[in-house]
Parts: C-alpha cells; structure tokens; sequence
C-alpha cells in the first residue's frame, strides 16, 4: 500500500511523463496522440523496474498486434464478418496463452490481443489506410513508453530490489517466528493460516523477482539467491508441520518427550529466537545439527524398533532439517540484501545450483473457456454494428475485447469488471464537462496541461493505491477515449454521445459475457485446484514426477490460489475440509519412496513398497475435492508391513530413510493411529 507521499509523486511522474508523450506527439504532427497518453497510464508502475518490465512487454505486444492486424486485414478486405470473426479469435487464443502464462511475461500476449482489436476493428469497414493505422499506433505507444521509462526511471525511482529486501526480511523474520511456534506442539490453528499466508508470500517474491533484471537499482539481488530462498521457504512449508505434529503425538501419548530430544528442542528455539550472525549462528547451528544426529544414532542403536522410536527418528531428522533450513534461508537473505553471490557456503551454493524457473499451475480448460467467452463477446457485438451499421459499433467491439482480456483472468471478474463500468461512467462523465466546458476555451498547449493536471493527477493518485487502482484506470480510459485529445480540438456532441454508449455497451456486454464465461464459482475453483492436485500425488507415486522441487513449486502455487480464492464469503461457505499442505507432504514423501523403490533389489521390500505406492496412487485417482473418503484400510496394512520389513533392514542409512519417509506418510494419511501394529509401541 502507498503512502500519501508516494502516491502524490507516481501521480507526479504519470503526469509528467504524460505531458511529455503528448507534446512529442503534436510536435511530430500525430492526429491521435490521445494513444500516447492512454498508454503511460496503462504502464506505469509504482516500482520502477516494473515500469520498465511493462513497457518492454507492451511495446514487443503492440508490435505483434499490429503485424496480425497488418496480415489480416488486406487478405479479408471483403469480408467484414470474417474479418471480425479472425481479429476475435486472434484475440483469444492471445487471452488463452496469457491465462496460461501467469507472469509478467503474459502482458505481452495480451496487447498483443486487444491491440489487434484497437487497430483493425475501426479499419473493418474501412481498410484501406490500414498500414498507416498500424504504424502510428506502435509510434504513439513507442513514444509513451519512452517517456514513461524515463521519468520513472530517473526521477526518485521507487526500486524492486529495495521493496524485494524489505519483503525477503519480513517474511524470514516470520518464517523463523512460525518455527518457533511449530516446536510448541501445540497444533495451534492459527499457525496452520498462517502458513497458507506463507505460501502467497512466496508468490509475492515470484512477482517481484520477474522484474529484477530491468530494476534500475545499484545492487540489485542475483535472480538465483532469489529462488533459492523461495525453494528454501517452499520446503519450510511441509518441514515445519511434520515437526509440529511429531512433537504433539510424542507428548501426548505414552511418557512424553525423553529429557536430551526436549532439551535439544528448546535450544533449537533458542537459537531461531537470538539474534546472532555470522560464524557465531553457523557454528550453533552445526552443534545443533550434530547433536540430533547423534541422538538419532543412539535411538536407532535400540531395538525393538516400536512406533515410538519410529516418532521420535522422524521428529530428530526434521529438527537437524529445519535447522539447516533456517540457517541457509539467513545466509541467502544476507546476500539478497547485499546483492552478493560470492562466500556463500557449500549448502547454499547447492541450493543456487540447483535452482530453475518455478513451475506453475496451469488450467487449461478455464483458459479455453476465458478464451472461447472473450471470442462470442467480441463477435455478438460486430455482428450487431456491422448490420446495423452503426458508426460507433468499432468502439464497443474494442471495449469488449479490451475488458474481457484485463479481467477475464482475475478470481473475481464480475466484481472487477463491475468497477470498471462504474469507472468508466464516471470518466465519461468528466470527459462532457471538459470537452464542451473547459476545452473549447483552451488556446494553446500549457494551458491544456494545466486544466488537465487536477484530473489526471487525482486520478493518478488513486492509481498507486490497490483498492482504487481499477476504478481509477477505468476512469482514465473513459476519459481520455472520448474527451476529444486530438491534434485539433473539434465540438461535435453527436460523435461524443455515439462513443460514449459505444463504450458504455461495450462494457455492459463485458460485464454479462463474463458473468456467463469467465466466473467460476469459489466450489469449482476450489474443487479444479485440488484435483489438480490429487493428479500431481497420484503421479509423485507412480514416479511419474521425478522433479521434487518443481513439482513442489506447483503445489505450492496451488495452495497460494487457494487462498487467495479463499477471502470471499462464498469461499467461505464452499472451502474444501482437505488440506492442501497435507496432500503436498504426502505427495512429496511418495515420490522419495518411489525413488528408494528404484534402488531396491529385495524383494520383499520392493513388493511391499509397491503395494504402499500403487495403494497412494489409487487413492488420490478415485477421491473427489469435497467430503473425500478416508484412505482405505489396506493401505494402512501396507504401510505397516512395510515399515515391518524395513525394520531390522541390516543397512542403517536405508533403514532410516524408508522409516522416516513411511512414518510421514502414516502420519499424514492415518493422523488418528497411534500405535504400530508391528510391534508393541
């Protein structure tokens, strides 16, 4: 959110940039500089890597759009309803590659969209100028993303690399306080939202981070650190819970927690709670390390290896994780705050090594729907202006196009397109009491910019504020579109009220279509998230995953849609009872066994471990979203036999890895078990 401060200096620079665009525009002797305009307040950005990123994707969209426009155009000159029909299916299968896209990358699918539509919808009865049209459209908004990318580049720049550090701490900080809260025990519900709330914040870097390389910083954070530290906090995730429920199941059953693993605890909180640096923390943090290790030795030295003994290894093991976790997570931040990749130590350096770009969900079918609504849209309304004839049916196709790919993406596009009809009446509205009040009056350019400046810098002061950003952009485009900008001023009311409805139809047409198409209720969002979801555990157990740290991404961008659908009251009422952090655990745990399967040459582990994977898999293929049926029986057998024969596995590495990862499994698909049918615990 931005300060008063803040917003009154984007709203400076937006203007400024905006009067600069303009003058270059008249001065080339440009009839609709009106373009220019429009499109620095559709770039800018409060971060000014974010301007540039934007402007980048916006101009290489443009280019697109105009080279189909282009290519279009000549070859169905005839034929305006064919015409209409190819800019519309241009048009969604550039909205269907942009919903699957999910990153700042998609901006350019999208202009390359709507900006087909801005250009050839008017030259559909007319085609003859076309080229001409094109040409000018990419140097009007070349123009404007020069000056915007200068202004806000150069002048006070609010950078991504600062806002990035600010995060990264913040969400560190209360990483290490969640931590501190999971060594309790205490299964508090609080702590299981706030995690879901991690999970958005990891996104939050993602978009953050897509900007970074054009961020106008002196020292801006090695792109890898950053994703290193997101792989960290990914895994923080389900490491954090396993280490939670451990820790109540060995409290609350039997004798409690030994005195040495207790102990060891509390020094773990102690150490996440100091405020230590440097070799110091390191140097605990390997004490701390080592020691679990060594009381996992000892303990795993005990036989009979009982259900106890198997809570107590799997609670050790998660300990020396998370501390290790936690300690990379700091030396990552450290070097994110620098903007440094050298002296990292050998774990971290891994990490970076390891990193790729994240993987994300993607829909296809809500694509093709969003895709195949914005397509009969933009069709029922040329069909209606070319047989009617209407001389202002041009600007509504554009306005539905134009809606329908800004917002058929969103969680919520009814409420979102809703305020961009309010807006846009309320811009239409200013632009009456300006182009037949106040303009005819104007004689020359300073004063057009003076008139202009309370208008345009209320509006963008709301720009900079996210709960006023979408009525102020609406605003904007209603009134810039009709207030008359042009290279001469001329008062013609006819022409004014014909592209006002224009635009006023073309929005409430938007607002239906996407009432029809585009909204998806929050119980089949949820329900399309999880299946998802279920399909990904499915294969993690049939090894058909094998990227443990993408197929994590993915989940983890699961679980951040998930709550960010979850703030409605619809959601509220609809919300699955699964648990999209249990199904990643379980989920991420299938997938090491799978990978231990393939290292196996015994075969009564190998048989009883497939049993274990195949009954996972089967599972997850036959459950539905909502009131799901519990895990069947067999498969509680099949994991206690397997865990029977790795028992006294002579190996004490593979002993240990198959118990740990099969008394997580136990645990997250059978909570309510509490002993182990192989011997007494």
């Amino acid at each position: 959110m931005a300060t008063d401060a803040e917003a009154v200096l984007f709203s400076a620079k937006c203007f400024a940039a905006a009067v600069i665009a303009y003058y270059v525009s008249l001065s080339i002797g440009f009839s609709q500089p009106v373009w220019a305009i429009s499109t620095v307040y559709l770039v800018s950005q409060p971060l000014a890597g974010a301007v540039l990123s934007r402007s980048l994707y916006r101009l290489l969209g443009t280019f697109l759009g105009g080279a189909a426009a282009v290519i279009f155009l000549p070859a169905l000159v005839n034929e305006p309803i064919v015409l209409s029909f190819v800019l519309a299916l241009w048009l969604g299968l550039c909205v269907y590659i942009a919903q699957l896209d999910r990153t700042p990358r998609s901006y350019t699918f999208l202009l390359a969209g709507y900006t087909a539509s801005i250009i050839g919808f008017p030259a559909v009865l007319a085609p003859a100028g076309i080229f001409n049209i094109a040409i000018l459209r990419v140097q009007e908004i070349s123009i404007a993303v020069v000056a915007v990318s200068l202004v806000h580049g150069a002048v006070w720049p609010r950078t991504i690399a600062r806002q990035l550090r600010d995060r990264v701490t913040a969400i560190v900080n209360d990483s290490e306080r969640w931590s501190r809260r999971a060594l309790a025990g205490s299964r508090d519900p609080a702590l299981d939202r706030e995690r879901r709330r991690l999970a958005r914040d990891v996104n939050d870097i993602q978009e953050l981070s897509a900007h970074l390389a054009f961020d106008t910083a002196r020292l801006v954070p090695p792109g890898r650190v950053v994703r290193a530290l997101q792989d960290q906090l990914s895994w923080l995730l389900p490491l954090s819970g396993v280490i939670e429920d451990r820790i109540f199941e060995c409290a609350a059953h039997g004798s409690g927690l030994p005195p040495q693993v207790a102990g060891l605890i509390a020094r773990v909180d102690r150490w996440l709670g100091e405020d230590l640096s440097g070799p110091t923390r390191d140097e605990v943090a390997h004490e701390l390390v080592g020691d679990a290790a060594k009381l996992e030795a000892t303990l795993a030295a005990e036989a009979p290896y009982g259900w106890r003994e198997m809570l107590l290894v799997s609670l050790l093991a998660g300990l020396g994780e998370l501390v290790m976790v936690h300690r990379v997570l700091r030396e990552l931040h450290h070097h994110i705050i620098w903007g440094k990749l050298r002296g990292l130590s050998p774990e971290a350096v891994r990490l970076v090594a390891a990193t790729a770009g994240r993987a994300i969900h993607r829909d296809h079918v809500l694509a093709l729907r969003s895709a195949f609504g914005t397509m009969v849209a933009v069709c029922v309304v040329c069909s209606f202006w070319i047989f009617t004839a209407w001389p202002s049916g041009a600007i509504a196709a554009t306005i539905v196009g134009l809606a329908c790919a800004l917002f058929g993406s969103r969680p919520n596009p009814d409420v979102a397109i809703g305020r961009f009809f309010l807006g846009s009446l309320a811009g239409i509205a200013a632009a009456a009491g300006y182009g037949f009040v106040v303009l005819p009056r104007v004689t020359d350019f300073v004063t057009l910019a003076m008139v202009l400046a309370p208008i345009l810098l209320l509006l963008g002061s709301m720009l900079a504020r996210p709960a006023l950003a979408l009525l102020a952009l609406s605003a904007l485009i209603g009134l810039l579109n009709t207030v008359g900008l042009a290279a001469t001023y001329h008062s013609d009311f006819a022409a004014f009220v014909n592209g006002a409805i224009a635009q006023i139809a073309g929005t409430a047409v938007s607002v239906i279509t996407i009432g029809i198409f585009h909204v998806v209720g929050a119980d089949v969002a949820f329900a399309r998230l999880l299946r998802a979801g279920f399909r990904d555990i499915a294969a993690r157990a049939d090894g058909k995953a094998p990227d443990t740290q993408r197929w994590t991404n993915r989940m983890l961008d699961r679980v951040a849609l998930i709550a960010a659908r979850a703030g409605s009251p619809e959601a509220q009422l609809t919300a699955p009872p699964y648990d999209a952090l249990v199904g990643m655990r379980i989920g991420y745990l299938a997938g090491e066994l799978h990978a231990l399967l393939d290292t196996l040459s015994n075969t009564e582990k190998r048989t009883a471990l497939s049993t274990v994977l195949q009954g996972i898999s089967e599972h997850f293929r036959r459950i539905g979203p909502v009131n799901s049926e519990p895990p069947g029986e067999s498969l509680f057998v099949a994991i206690d036999r397997a865990m029977m024969a790795f028992a006294t596995d002579p190996r004490a590495d593979r002993r240990r890895s198959a118990l740990i990862l099969l008394t997580g499994l136990r645990r997250s698909l059978f909570a309510d078990a509490n002993t182990f049918v192989g011997t007494p615990g």
